[in-house]
């Protein structure tokens, strides 16, 4: 799932990331392996940087960057094989909830992004964990979806998310965060790709699982 739309179904997702002080840098990877989505990449490679930077003890700004990398995309059929967009989030955390606004902006397709997320970390002790609750409410419109496409093409949409996740401790080094059932619902959006087509307008909701599993050395 990306912003409320279906990409694909069951994937392998590895990713590496680098911390040093406030600032991180990482890759991450997807690689479809069941209920791939036609004319979706296969692989995507994503290339990111952020850098937090403390405003005081409950605020911190944080701006950051992706390159989508598609090595695959069929560029003849209007897709890209990378687009860039930067990023600038605000964290504030009172009560132990941290509210995050952020907005994106994609230089390749040509538009904005803006997200709203909360989360709060729900502290079990019996069981030497906690659990993570996370909830996100986004808006796009992007202008230019279609690689060389003339008249230049849009493309927009409303989406949310919940999720709820639960790290478990292996050593030390290795965590393997079970995430929950997630959710997301409205989304609605337009996409020409060789032809004209009316604006077209969806409501779905969907649920999923993920597993996975962090080594930090």
């Amino acid at each position: 799932m990306f912003r409320g739309q279906r990409l694909g179904g069951f994937s392998a997702q590895p990713a590496v990331e680098f911390d040093s002080g406030n600032l991180g840098i990482g890759i991450w990877s997807n690689f479809p392996i069941k209920d791939e989505v036609p004319d979706t990449s296969d692989p995507e490679f994503d290339l990111y940087g952020f850098y937090n930077i403390t405003v005081n003890s409950a605020t911190t700004v944080v701006p950051g960057f992706t390159y989508y990398y598609y090595p695959n995309a069929p560029t003849g059929a209007g897709f890209y094989r990378g687009t860039f967009e930067p990023s600038l989030a605000l964290n504030y955390t009172v009560s132990g909830v941290k509210i995050t606004p952020k907005v994106y902006y994609d230089f390749t397709l040509k538009g904005p992004t803006w997200e709203l997320s909360g989360a709060y970390a729900l502290p079990l002790k019996d069981l030497g964990t906690e659990m993570d609750f996370t909830a996100t409410y986004g808006t796009y419109k992007v202008t230019d979806v279609v690689n060389q496409g003339s008249p230049s093409s849009k493309a927009w949409g409303d989406y949310w998310l919940v999720g709820v996740a639960m790290p478990f401790q292996i050593t030390r080094r290795r965590s393997s965060p079970s995430a929950g059932p997630t959710r997301k619902a409205k989304t609605r959006s337009s996409r020409r790709v060789r032809r004209p087509s009316p604006p077209t307008r969806s409501r779905s909701a969907a649920a999923w699982v993920s597993v996975s599993y962090a080594y930090t050395f």
